[in-house]
């Protein structure tokens, strides 16, 4: 699928590998609703592109708002082709420790934003790109989710963190079984250390010390490169039904 010209929803678009994405789908010539939590941050970047871009405040648990966004994206720019879900969070807690078992409410906050949330985003959007006209091979539009190294590698303390993504990997195959006859693709990235605003909290030793466990590039990743990949998926239609690791090769220890 050529990029210029269609239009994109990106959910956590407003910083990190989300961000990233909505600017090199805009300088791609695409339109992007940009669709986060973070107001500030969210209207800022759409600023910063211009015309190509809108912010859409949006919590991924809720389906109105998830509703909202899709329909932003058909009302500001004429239609939806394409769908990436870079919105997650993260929390550290073992399944017992100190102070008990892993709260089950902690848990499900997790599975919810990050399981639940990248669903919302896949069955609205396409439900609306099973409209679009079919371009000539065929494709109505794609589907890109974010999981992680953690669905496969799951560190201590990743419990919740690793069932919600190892969940996201699970879905892709049949997703894209289920969307076949629509002509919509669904792929998903998992990636590795990557240099996002989480990773920015870190001392510069500590970053540096995650980064030289990575065996090539011995670095963290830069939100470009998963932007990159990102921009190859929508453009090559031969990608469908998989999880790619994008992770220098890494495979994480315990802890």
């Amino acid at each position: 699928m050529d990029i210029a010209g269609k239009s994109f929803v990106v959910s956590g678009g407003a910083s990190g590998l989300g961000e990233a994405t909505v600017r090199l789908l805009a300088q791609s010539g695409g339109r992007v609703i940009v669709a986060d939590m973070n107001a500030e941050q969210g209207n800022r970047v759409a600023g910063e592109i211009g015309a190509n871009a809108k912010f859409v405040q949006t919590d991924v648990t809720n389906e109105d708002q998830v509703q909202a966004a899709i329909d932003a994206a058909v009302a500001s720019f004429g239609g939806l082709h394409g769908a990436i879900s870079c919105a997650g969070v993260g929390m550290a807690m073992r399944i017992v420790s100190k102070m008990g078992p892993h709260p089950l409410d902690v848990f499900k906050t997790v599975i919810d934003i990050n399981l639940v949330g990248t669903f919302n985003v896949m069955r609205f959007a396409a439900n609306v790109m099973a409209q679009n006209a079919p371009n000539d091979g065929g494709e109505r539009g794609v589907l890109i989710n974010t999981a992680s190294v953690a669905a496969y590698d799951g560190q201590i303390g990743q419990i919740a963190y690793a069932a919600s993504k190892a969940a996201i990997v699970g879905m892709t195959l049949p997703a894209a079984r289920d969307l076949a006859k629509l002509g919509i693709r669904c792929v998903t990235i998992a990636p590795g250390l990557f240099d996002t605003p989480l990773m920015a909290m870190l001392p510069e030793e500590a970053k540096k010390s995650l980064g030289d466990a990575v065996p090539f590039p011995s670095r963290l990743g830069q939100p470009l490169e998963f932007a990159q990949l990102v921009k190859q998926i929508v453009e090559l239609p031969m990608l469908n039904g998989e999880t790619i690791r994008l992770d220098g090769a890494l495979r994480m220890a315990p802890k």
